[in-house]
């Protein structure tokens, strides 16, 4: 593990102070994050702490009988486990990855002694759970006030801040859980799109070619990310 994380990897390692870094350091493992790879399991025991450097999560909310739903994203803006960072052991919601990449993780026992130890790190922390809270209201907002496309554009933009060039391996399926919307509305959504030249969509890939006409057309929706 680098002495400070290059502002290309994980920003909340980097943001740190030297003194709050190394309380993590050692603990630190470099992991590879495959499509899929679950994080966290809604209900279940927070046992690591994952710092996303390429690639980004979903976190999922579901109940029995309804159809998944996402509520946020976390990529290298943020980290998982902020359950852990309120004082709490497990979370509500299960956290996949979305789309593949690779971070580092850490135990969560760790990572509570570590905040045990630096008032800092534990605010630094805080910023992480108040940015994510941020982007679920920003999330509400957008299920209740904008258009399916107006909502795509908005996830799409998201999703991109997140990876490294601008091509997305996703398919309609996933959309219609990222969305909260059927696999019909999705594909109307995505030909809207597309039809302004916003978006080139493939079986398994959207592909983003005009940034600042989907920033134009999510019609507000859309928030940068700290």
């Amino acid at each position: 593990m680098p002495k400070n994380p290059s502002r290309r990897g994980n920003r909340v390692l980097s943001r740190l102070s030297r003194s709050d870094f190394t309380l993590l350091e050692p603990h630190l493992e470099p992991v590879d994050l495959p499509a899929l790879k679950p994080l966290e399991t809604g209900n279940s025991r927070i046992d690591a702490v994952y710092f996303i450097d390429r690639g980004f999560a979903s976190v999922v909310a579901n109940g029995p009988g309804k159809r998944d739903i996402e509520v946020g994203l976390i990529g290298r803006e943020g980290m998982t486990g902020l359950a852990i960072v309120l004082g709490h052991d497990r979370s509500r919601h299960d956290t996949y990855i979305q789309a593949a990449g690779a971070g580092h993780c850490m135990s969560a026992s760790k990572l509570r002694q570590a905040i045990v130890k630096s008032a800092s790190l534990h605010q630094s922390l805080l910023h992480c759970v108040r940015a994510f809270l941020s982007q679920t209201t920003e999330t509400a907002l957008a299920n209740g006030r904008s258009k399916d496309a107006e909502r795509l554009a908005r996830w799409l933009l998201m999703a991109d801040d997140r990876v490294d060039g601008h091509e997305l391996p996703l398919t309609h399926k996933l959309l219609g859980i990222m969305l909260g919307v059927q696999r019909p509305a999705v594909t109307v959504a995505i030909r809207t799109l597309e039809r302004r030249g916003l978006i080139e969509a493939g079986v398994r890939l959207i592909a983003i070619l005009d940034r600042k006409g989907l920033m134009k057309f999510s019609n507000g929706a859309y928030v940068p990310p700290d």
